[in-house]
């Protein structure tokens, strides 16, 4: 199982990435079509205020049609986000700015879980679509 945690107002790092976990999906199901079937993709928000489950439903098959987006409570969040041990604040909008207009402070990793739900490998920013495809045959059985 691949996780990333991120939001879908993110102006850069956040479609970057899920841009490369579309394309390592790609290049997987070409490259290797039985493991290709036993991997699965979640985007899990850290911005549940307003990624909403019909604004992940619209955004997050942009990227891949097999990538699943995650939202829940800000509760839910705090305790998945402390699961995996992912830092993320909000950092309010400059003055101004509407009060909905804020961005959200996150790491940014890329996790692949086994399929006993126990962890594997990461993966930090700037991974290629390449590497991250080898690395995924390389570790599914």
């Amino acid at each position: 199982t691949l996780i990333y945690f991120g939001y879908s107002f993110c102006p850069d790092i956040c479609p970057t990435e899920l841009q490369v976990i579309g394309a390592a999906l790609d290049q997987l199901q070409l490259q290797a079509p039985d493991k290709s079937s036993k991997l699965q993709a979640f985007f899990i928000t850290v911005d549940p205020e307003r990624d909403t489950q019909a604004v992940l439903a619209d955004y997050v098959p942009h990227f891949h049609p097999k990538l699943v987006g995650l939202t829940g409570s800000t509760e839910e969040i705090a305790a998945a986000a402390r699961a995996y041990r992912i830092y993320y604040a909000k950092v309010d909008p400059e003055a101004g700015a509407p009060a909905d207009y804020y961005f959200m402070d996150h790491a940014n990793l890329i996790y692949l879980m086994g399929p006993d739900g126990g962890f594997l490998t990461h993966f930090s920013y700037g991974v290629d679509a390449n590497a991250l495809t080898h690395r995924l045959i390389a570790e599914i059985n």
